[in-house]
């Protein structure tokens, strides 16, 4: 395992942050890691790249215990953290160097180069970092995570501050990564998950509350599935109240219809004969699964 967490808790006065958690990530597993404000997630993450210890339970990297072999655990971890510190007054090439020399690199400047053109940042590379928009720092956040090639990714917020042209350019740069590397990683661009992961771990008031591929939590998701019928010409929508195993009727357009159902086999087969008894032609019929916004809340509401 890559990464492992097992029985995790962390206290903070008389609030518990996280609350005996536990999870594995394998290698070339892309996770991701979602929760409302203030559940848990950044100060698991902060566990697990030893910038916090845990008041119970351990944290692996690697087969590597996080608080017994700190220094061995950082030099596999490259972590982007929500707050992003950056030294503003330093170029842009000047700071990587530094992070660099940190790891003790060798071939720097060839290193230097891989990880701008990497996180696109050659058109501003030769600026100061204070003199970057949000976007850009972020991408050199981002730079000095990977300078030193690490086997594991922590990234809090990755496409925060990003343009919808930058979180495209991000989310193939992490896709990219998820090849070889083990990637954790919070967002709450939802759409960006679904994009990037297959496996989603979702946790509420420090609890983990989903672990599974997110195809899966769809299919559990007991108002995940819907039918989206298209008819040729306008119908009775009472027409479609025959129909069995239908939560939820909603009429999109005038010929369009969206029913809500635990079954969509079902209603699709009962669409199909209702057609045929009432002579309608049908020009689409579609099943749909929920978005994981929809698994999200309601999982954490």
């Amino acid at each position: 395992m890559s990464i492992e967490v097992s029985n995790l808790t962390k206290i903070y006065g008389q609030q518990k942050a996280i609350n005996n958690i536990s999870f594995k990530i394998d290698k070339a597993e892309i996770v991701g890691f979602l929760g409302p404000n203030g559940a848990g997630k950044s100060t698991t993450m902060k566990i697990i790249t030893g910038y916090l210890e845990a008041d119970n339970g351990n944290a692996f990297v690697s087969g590597l215990n996080v608080q017994s072999d700190k220094l061995e655990t950082k030099k596999k971890i490259g972590y982007l953290p929500e707050g992003n510190p950056l030294y503003y007054e330093m170029y842009v090439r000047e700071y990587l160097e530094f992070i660099a020399n940190v790891h003790q690199i060798k071939n720097i400047k060839s290193r230097i180069e891989e990880v701008i053109i990497l996180t696109g940042l050659s058109v501003e590379s030769k600026k100061k970092i204070g003199q970057l928009s949000k976007g850009y720092k972020q991408r050199v956040g981002l730079a000095a995570a990977l300078i030193h090639d690490p086997e594991v990714l922590i990234l809090d917020e990755p496409t925060s501050g990003l343009d919808p042209n930058q979180i495209v350019e991000i989310r193939d740069v992490i896709k990219n990564l998820g090849k070889n590397k083990t990637v954790l990683f919070s967002s709450h661009i939802l759409q960006e998950v679904e994009a990037i992961c297959d496996r989603v771990i979702i946790i509420n008031k420090g609890n983990i509350v989903a672990d599974d591929q997110l195809s899966n939590l769809q299919k559990a998701n007991k108002n995940s599935h819907a039918v989206i019928v298209q008819f040729k010409e306008a119908i009775e929508p009472e027409l479609l109240t025959q129909i069995s195993e239908v939560d939820k009727i909603e009429q999109l357009q005038t010929t369009h219809y969206k029913l809500q159902t635990a079954n969509p086999e079902s209603v699709r087969k009962q669409l199909l004969e209702l057609s045929l008894q009432h002579n309608l032609n049908i020009v689409s019929l579609q099943s749909e699964n929920s978005s994981l916004e929809e698994v999200f809340r309601n999982l954490t509401n």
